[in-house]
């Protein structure tokens, strides 16, 4: 049995999973700094979060509804893998002589901002904890 303690709680845990991917692939391509004709990659996942938010807290204002004029009309599907984050080539790089387009200093800036923010969902996650343990303690108490 599972206990919820916000509606958020499955965003946040979504946006962490999607940030440690994000981490992974920057890592990736600085690792791959000199293969010759090694283009960067990067996750894309705003949009994947955007869709599981309007999920969870039932919030579908930006879907399109389709009409149905009868009873026996097929029902519109989900998208297939609609919440998954997509992957990308970073472009607008020089590419050098070897054809590699990695630049070491865009790497690294971008992997500070995810770091930043996986530490900020790890802390929203961390406190989202704590009021619900306070919660439990001070219903104990009245016991």
């Amino acid at each position: 049995m599972s206990i919820d303690v916000s509606r958020a709680a499955d965003i946040t845990t979504a946006a962490l999973d999607y940030r440690a991917m994000r981490q992974d692939m920057i890592s990736s391509n600085i690792a791959n700094a000199d293969t010759p004709f090694y283009k960067p990659r990067d996750i894309r996942f705003e949009d994947a979060l955007r869709e599981k938010k309007a999920e969870l807290l039932k919030d579908d204002s930006k879907q399109l509804q389709m009409a149905s004029t009868d009873a026996k009309h097929l029902k519109p599907n989900a998208a297939q893998n609609a919440q998954l984050p997509s992957l990308y080539f970073r472009d607008g790089h020089m590419a050098r002589n070897d054809g590699n387009s990695v630049d070491i200093d865009v790497e690294t800036t971008e992997m500070s901002k995810n770091s930043i923010m996986f530490n900020a969902l790890i802390q929203a996650k961390k406190r989202d904890g704590l009021i619900f343990r306070s919660v439990i303690e001070a219903s104990q108490k009245v016991n």
